[in-house]
């Protein structure tokens, strides 16, 4: 059991979740267009499908067979059996839940399983601290952009230091509810969708490049740039930096560096 005073990730509240861990962002395209419609599609064949153990192995197969399955990393499952869970597709999750099937668990017929997907924790879940869960569940809304930037810890905890260095101290989660911090962060954490130095090859993920069922660091070599390590190198690196001149590493500082500059701002006029 998760202990009490830590927030829950995966299903947070009404407006956002995570599927991160079923494999969501583990698709060759995984464009907000294409996982929308991956996602609304199985939730409606869901819907008619037959929930025995027959049928739903009968609509996983369809599933298989009508999508394009082409992944990153070959060693990360994608679960057939996620979908919205909400008619207004805030929320992604198991559509094998019981709370989604008026108290039926019926997870066991997953790659997974029952025990698996209940007892998991994902690595944001032990590394980040109680403030930063709290902080990021306050400032991100949007499933899309929520479960990219929940499972980055890098680039979630760069941000929270560079912000806590810069005021001399740890912004509290209460902070981040409403008003221009939560904006200054926001537009922060946008840069996952509005990167302009992302690399363009589909096998990279934040600081991970796949090749079939190995991955490795996809590190920066600031040395051919003409460059020094940048001081937001990780964040950098979460956000698929590809450069190709010293000026793109020097422009690409100018945002983060200016996105820490207008938190500062706020901050200090009591935002």
């Amino acid at each position: 059991m998760a202990p009490e005073h830590h927030p829950h990730l995966c299903q947070p509240d009404r407006g956002k979740s995570c599927g991160a861990c079923c494999g969501l962002y583990n698709y060759a395209d995984s464009s907000r267009s294409s996982l929308t419609q991956r996602l609304r599609r199985r939730t409606t064949l869901m819907a008619a499908a037959d929930k025995s153990p027959a049928g739903l192995a009968e609509f996983a197969a369809l599933i298989r067979e009508t999508e394009d399955m082409s992944k990153r990393y070959e060693v990360i499952y994608c679960c057939e059996y996620l979908g919205f869970l909400d008619a207004g597709e805030r929320r992604v999750g198991c559509l094998l839940h019981p709370a989604q099937n008026g108290g039926a668990d019926l997870r066991g017929v997953s790659f997974y399983g029952r025990e698996l997907c209940e007892g998991h924790f994902c690595p944001s879940y032990h590394y980040l601290s109680r403030e930063e869960k709290l902080s990021l569940l306050h400032i991100v809304d949007d499933w899309y952009l929520y479960g990219l930037v929940v499972t980055d810890i890098d680039l979630v905890k760069s941000y929270f230091q560079l912000v806590s260095d810069a005021v001399y101290e740890t912004p509290p989660p209460e902070r981040f509810r409403t008003g221009p911090l939560r904006e200054a962060a926001q537009a922060f954490f946008a840069l996952k969708l509005t990167w302009p130095y992302r690399a363009a090859d589909v096998h990279r993920l934040g600081k991970y490049y796949f090749d079939g069922s190995l991955y490795m660091i996809r590190h920066i070599d600031y040395a051919s740039l003409g460059v020094e390590k940048s001081r937001f190198d990780k964040i950098f690196m979460s956000l698929s930096s590809d450069f190709s001149s010293r000026e793109e590493v020097e422009a690409a500082e100018e945002i983060v560096g200016g996105h820490i500059a207008e938190f500062v701002r706020r901050y200090r006029n009591n935002g």
